[in-house]
């Protein structure tokens, strides 16, 4: 017997797993260990050189954000709050998590995937917008499409672009993420008054060694995970990552099994996918990539592909009312949880 939760990615499956699963042990002591390692490394500040601070506090930082996206999927509990609860400090003061949970399950529409308007996780853009564009624009894009630049300039750029629009959606009195924004500077408070004030750190230095590795790992992540292509299927990536990156970004390198099964837990994921690669590999076109070192040989300095979606305004990436199509995929299929 099985449940679903679309809204949520949620799949629960009701049968006589051992309690290790059934109460997802894994992911609480994931969770134990990323804050433990946190209030370590934070308290140990003014003892430890930077060069050992930088790759643990960035590391981290980018773990809790691997700990967010399980938790928006429904992870460890079937209660939205709880899990809320659990990945509610903002270590790397990046992202309200209520509008991460909103855009992120927006982007697992998988027949908008890739698409610039319809898709919030797509850097790709229109070619109505590419040719309005100035040089400068342009570079930038050109630059994000390269591993180097998606890394280093990433986090600045993907930071503006959240700020401007939310911003200009403030400024025509869409007020409707105000809450989530709220939240947000409560979980970054209380990340801050025990960082800056209890342990010494500066806010730049916790910006330097902490947040912004954090935003940039898990940059590294989302880099090539998805392509523009005929079908949906085929825009999904399997990226067969190495230890340690395959431990860091839980599994979620198997991109295109987290996309077919949303709500398989983090540490069922390497088990399904061996049992089903033939699958998932006919089914995406061969998509795959041999880890995260085949990606920084081919693609440091060099764009990955265009910054214009090549099929837009085809049959293949045609614009539609997301709001309107999560309604009605709500209303259709949407199968509450017991």
């Amino acid at each position: 017997m099985a449940t679903t939760n679309l809204r949520y990615g949620r799949y629960r499956k009701l049968d006589a797993r051992t309690l290790w699963h059934r109460r997802e042990l894994p992911t609480w002591l994931l969770a134990g260990g990323i804050y433990g390692g946190w209030f370590a490394i934070t308290a140990l500040y003014g003892v430890l050189p930077w060069w050992v601070v930088l790759p643990v506090g960035g590391w981290l930082c980018a773990w809790h954000g691997s700990l967010q996206h399980e938790a928006l999927h429904g992870h460890p509990t079937r209660n939205p709050l709880v899990n809320e609860l659990l990945v509610f400090p903002s270590l790397w003061l990046w992202y309200p998590y209520r509008l991460y949970r909103e855009l992120h399950l927006t982007h697992h529409l998988d027949s908008r995937l890739t698409c610039p308007i319809d898709d919030p996780e797509s850097y790709y853009v229109t070619p109505q917008l590419w040719h309005a564009m100035g040089p400068a624009r342009r570079a930038v894009r050109w630059v994000l499409n390269t591993l180097a630049g998606r890394l280093l300039l990433g986090p600045i750029v993907t930071t503006f672009w959240l700020y401007s629009k939310e911003i200009q959606r403030l400024v025509r009195g869409d007020t409707r993420n105000l809450l989530a924004w709220a939240l947000h500077a409560v979980a970054c408070g209380m990340v801050l008054i025990w960082v800056i004030v209890v342990c010494g750190i500066p806010f730049w230095a916790y910006l330097a060694f902490f947040a912004y590795p954090g935003v940039a790992l898990s940059l590294l992540r989302s880099f090539a995970e998805h392509r523009p292509a005929p079908t949906f299927a085929q825009r999904t990536v399997i990226n067969e990552a190495e230890w340690p990156f395959a431990l860091l970004f839980l599994h979620n390198n198997l991109h295109a099994v987290h996309h077919r099964e949303p709500g398989l837990p983090w540490y069922e994921l390497p088990a399904r996918y061996r049992a089903t690669r033939d699958e998932v590999l006919a089914a995406n076109g061969g998509f795959v990539q041999a880890g995260y070192r085949e990606l920084a040989r081919r693609f440091l300095v060099r764009p990955k592909d265009l910054p214009v979606h090549p099929y837009f305004g085809t049959e293949h990436c045609q614009p539609e009312d997301v709001d309107k199509m999560i309604r009605r995929q709500a209303s259709a299929q949407a199968v509450s949880l017991p």
